[in-house]
């Protein structure tokens, strides 16, 4: 295929990569700030897992319905709408006076997202073609994955001087910007279709994904099982129903035809996993490094630097790596470094660790997110018609949304539930378990935070509380780093076995091309 690109294609590619920026530096600030936020409002693990993935769930909710409606109504106009939202939604969620008005400013900042993010990745491949594409769609991975990176470290910063909510305005400027540029630079119609939209679809893509979500967050809760197993159905209803509808829409908002191509859907599936693993990485182990080491919120931001630097170095290595090697052989090797980057956490992320060992299982998952970036959304944009344009990305952007929002909420479930088992287990094991309240024995329990808020009115025992809530916290995060590596594994054996070999995929594509035109 030739390559082409569009007029002044740097500056409407900037424009495109800071609108991503803007959702990819949202999606990552909550994390350093999560202790912060749980001492202020004396919060529970479960309501930090949800205050975290607040913004995931409403992208990742919304996206596929906002991508179709982009591919109809224009790209650039959901682009527009989406950064203008953005603006008050951050505003809301840095002023918000409770956890629970913090978490609808996340979900609607999410939902704005959905408008402008989707968009970027159907430009990219409405606007690019060729080897061109693939070095735009490297460059627009590789920087919206290191800006993600990126976000713990700038609330850090903040958080050294200024309280929780500060991190949430970090990106205002940026979208301020990303404003500008997208209206002075980006072309306002490129292939659009002029289907109608199926809405029906849309607001069941909606509910299954919000029920999915919900579902797994509240599955460790106590008392909330019963809730937690009925999401589960309306999930299950939802995808039934969305399916059935899919197949009898006459313009269908999910074309099956085309999820149905090998390179479509396995490439969704490794995208799932591997963005989900740089999500639940970074959303554990910021907990970790302020929790357990002690680090400060500046610290641990700056913990991240190597996993964003070596994104940024190895995506440019990922494109040339996928035009020699092809696709499947570059998503295996990004796999095999994420799997040692969480092996590395599980066998080596211990208490008073030196810093190396917390460098190393960044810099593993950052080559194995530049590595993998790039194959899992390139084959996604290749494999469809330019009119699918919004189909295609708003499933790259699931890779990252979904993936994010459901590894960040397994990983916080098996944190909340080993925390709980360990804390639980050491409290009886203490021979005080008689001398200590119900309430007591539920803030021991519930979360670092309020393990550490309680210890602060018992400082007789302070230390004895801190000691216990930290083994706990090692053993829950163990019990997430585990089933990052199942899941790595899982997906790996996915594209060893069902991803076509280079010859076999470029024979793929070029037949996917020709039934597209």
């Amino acid at each position: 295929m030739e390559s082409s690109s569009p007029k002044r294609a740097g500056l409407v590619l900037a424009a495109l990569i800071l609108v991503a920026a803007v959702a990819n530096l949202n999606l990552a600030v909550a994390n350093v700030a999560l202790p912060d936020i749980g001492a202020a409002f004396d919060a529970g693990q479960t309501t930090l897992n949800l205050v975290a993935v607040g913004y995931s769930l409403g992208l990742a909710t919304s996206v596929l319905y906002l991508g179709a409606l982009g591919d109809r109504y224009g790209r650039k106009r959901m682009l527009l709408l989406g950064m203008g939202f953005s603006i008050p939604a951050s505003l809301l969620a840095g002023l918000a006076p409770s956890i629970g008005v913090l978490f609808v400013a996340r979900l609607l900042g999410g939902v704005a997202a959905g408008m402008a993010f989707p968009t970027t990745l159907a430009l990219i491949t409405a606007l690019w073609s060729g080897q061109a594409r693939t070095r735009s769609i490297a460059l627009w991975s590789a920087i919206g994955g290191a800006i993600a990176s990126l976000g713990p470290l700038l609330s850090g910063a903040l958080l050294e001087r200024f309280d929780w909510g500060s991190v949430f305005l970090v990106t205002l400027p940026l979208a301020a910007l990303a404003l500008f540029l997208a209206w002075r630079y980006v072309p306002a119609h490129v292939n659009e279709t002029t289907e109608p939209v199926d809405n029906l679809g849309g607001i069941l893509s909606i509910l299954l994904v919000a029920a999915l979500v919900l579902g797994i967050n509240l599955a460790p809760v106590p008392g909330k099982g019963a809730l937690a197993v009925g999401l589960g159905i309306v999930a299950l209803a939802a995808i039934g129903a969305f399916v059935l509808r899919q197949r009898r829409a006459p313009s269908p908002l999910y074309d099956l035809d085309v999820a149905r191509r090998r390179v479509f859907w396995v490439a969704a599936c490794a995208g799932i996993i591997v963005f989900g693993s740089l999500m639940g990485a970074m959303f554990i182990g910021q907990q970790f490094l302020q929790n357990v080491l002690d680090y400060s919120t500046l610290d641990s931001g700056l913990a991240i630097l190597p996993a964003a630097a070596l994104m940024v170095v190895v995506a440019p290595r990922s494109a040339k790596l996928v035009e020699a090697r092809g696709a499947r052989f570059t998503l295996l090797i990004g796999y095999v470094f994420c799997v040692l980057g969480f092996l590395t956490m599980l066998l080596l992320w211990k208490e008073d660790i030196a810093y190396w060992k917390v460098g190393l299982g960044y810099a593993f998952i950052g080559i194995g997110v530049g590595f993998a970036g790039t194959p899992a959304s390139h084959s996604l944009t290749g494999s469809v018609p330019v009119r699918r344009a919004g189909m295609a990305s708003g499933t790259a952007d699931l890779q990252r949304d979904l993936g994010g929002a459901i590894m960040q909420s397994i990983f916080g479930a098996l944190l909340t539930a080993g925390y709980a088992a360990a804390a639980g287990a050491a409290i009886a094991a203490s021979g005080q378990s008689a001398k200590i309240t119900e309430n007591v024995e539920g803030e021991l329990t519930k979360s670092f935070s309020s393990a550490a808020n309680l210890a602060e009115q018992y400082p007789g025992h302070s230390d004895q509380i801190i000691a216990a809530a930290k083994a706990s916290f090692l053993q829950g995060d163990a019990w997430a780093y585990a089933a990052g590596i199942v899941a790595i594994a899982l997906g790996g054996a996915l594209v060893f076995f069902a991803f076509p070999k280079k010859e076999r995929e470029q024979e793929l594509l070029a037949q996917y091309q020709a039934e597209d035109t």
